[in-house]
């Protein structure tokens, strides 16, 4: 993909001045950033490009994502190389368009795309979440101009009228885009081996995607790969904690990384708590370890009373078990600091807490959580204070909350990975729990609500503050789920 400014190409006097792309060789789309040249066809000033929803934190680089890992050097080496050939066409294999890395939870598909996504970008060839043609026009943008509804369409009717009929009108008005000549792009995909995902893609003609499966990659170059992260990891840690040079040694690193069977999301939790122990990092660490090497069933965090499933005595498999105790570890040292009956209770708030955040449609920031579930900030703070191993937790109390990976919320609903019943989720029940409490929220709506004392008035025409200042983020939440 390649940018090439058009001299004295302006748009009109309501439109801006943006750069013109030409598609041209392997083009690689992840669905990024990209400017493009369009004239001004609608006369009261409005972009209709500005109808269509977007998601401000899809793009790898956006504010949400920006502390988002990539590849450690001398990590993924032969898998992003691999990657990398396909992308450039040195593969030649020219309908192999497609690429798709699969693989379980917690494996490195979202880093190893980042990096990928960050090459590309920085190269100045990473694509969009649409395409954009040579020459004046602006295919899209006249799709937009002709149905303004477009954005509430299925989404085949979207990828036909956004991409598959822009893309076409290039050259020819051909219906098929693998009849394109002069459009090369390179598609990347990520996903979990999910059926419906694994049956679209085996329908597509092998000769057009290529595959890769990331947990069967050699064990020998995972744990090598993992190795190399706990080093720098820890090395840091060490350093900001002053806990010694050579800090924890090789043989406790071989430990963790045999711990982690494969999965970088066990060597991320397992650092983030580690790192959250400050002075106390060593005793973290060896709490990590003696965790891994005992059984589920000698759950000592409740020892209170019973709080184990003895009707499910099977364990997970490896490697989700290993993870399995590490979240548990993460949540009992939260609550172990306390005795009875304190215990009790914290427990109860904080579990509260992880059912919420697990079956929430939609994150919510601290401070809206706490209006959910009529609590106050301070107490929403405290119990999240332990949870920053896995809890993505923002200084900013308006920023939302986010799980730092999936499988800990895949871990809670499990009735056959989450052996703790004190802290298991019961899925409808806490959907149930939740609509509750959204209704009670609801009770403050009225007619009129922004008071804008005109009947029929859209929301695109009230002022955001207005809105959020009318609707905060939790009653919007309510009405909306």
């Amino acid at each position: 993909m390649s940018d090439h400014e058009q001299p004295g190409q302006r748009a009109s006097s309501r439109g801006h001045l943006y750069k013109q792309i030409e598609l041209t060789g392997g083009a690689t789309a992840q669905l990024g950033d990209k400017y493009i040249t369009y004239n001004t066809y609608n006369t009261n000033g409005e972009d209709p490009l500005s109808v269509l929803p977007f998601a401000t934190n899809a793009p790898f680089n956006s504010y949400g994502r920006q502390y988002e890992p990539t590849c450690l050097p001398d990590t993924r080496v032969d898998l992003l190389q691999g990657i990398y050939d396909w992308a450039d066409g040195k593969d030649r294999q020219d309908e192999g368009c497609i690429f798709w890395l699969n693989g379980l939870a917690g494996t490195g598909k979202s880093t190893i795309s980042s990096t990928v996504a960050r090459r590309y970008n920085e190269q100045k060839r990473l694509g969009a979440s649409f395409f954009f043609s040579k020459g004046g026009g602006d295919y899209i943008y006249k799709a937009v101009t002709k149905q303004r509804d477009i954005a509430s369409l299925s989404l085949s009717e979207q990828w036909r009228q956004l991409i598959l009929t822009p893309l076409s009108n290039l050259q020819s008005e051909s219906s098929e885009a693998r009849s394109l000549t002069t459009v090369r792009l390179r598609v990347f995909l990520t996903s979990r081996p999910e059926i419906p995902i694994r049956n679209s893609m085996h329908d597509i003609p092998q000769a057009e995607h290529q595959d890769l499966i990331l947990h069967k990659i050699p064990s020998t170059i995972i744990n090598y790969d993992i190795c190399i992260f706990l080093r720098h990891e820890l090395k840091r840690i060490a350093n900001e904690h002053c806990l010694g040079a050579g800090w924890p040694g090789e043989q406790l690193i071989e430990r963790l990384v045999q711990s982690a069977s494969g999965l970088f999301i066990w060597a991320a939790t397992a650092c983030r708590f580690i790192d959250e122990g400050r002075s106390l990092a060593a005793n973290r660490l060896s709490i990590v370890l003696k965790a891994d090497s005992v059984d589920d069933s000698s759950d000592e965090f409740s020892s209170d009373d019973s709080v184990t499933d003895d009707n499910h005595s099977d364990h997970a498999v490896a490697p989700d078990q290993h993870l399995d105790k590490l979240y548990i570890t993460v949540i009992r040292n939260s609550v172990d600091k306390y005795k009875n009956p304190e215990r009790k209770k914290w427990r109860k708030r904080l579990g509260t807490i992880m059912v919420t955040i697990a079956v929430l449609s939609s994150p919510l920031s601290t401070q809206s959580l706490g209006k959910v579930l009529g609590t106050t900030q301070d107490q929403i703070d405290q119990i999240l204070n332990d949870l920053h191993a896995i809890l993505d937790i923002p200084k900013d109390r308006t920023h939302p909350l986010r799980l730092h990976h999936p499988s800990f919320r895949d871990f809670l609903l499990d009735r056959e990975r989450c052996k703790n019943l004190r802290f298991r989720i019961d899925e409808k029940q806490a959907h149930q729990a939740l609509a509750t409490k959204c209704i009670r929220l609801m009770s403050c709506l009225k007619q009129d609500i922004c008071g804008q004392e005109a009947p029929g008035a859209l929301v695109a025409d009230v002022e955001s503050y207005r809105i959020e200042q009318c609707l905060p983020l939790e009653v919007r939440y309510a009405c909306l789920y």
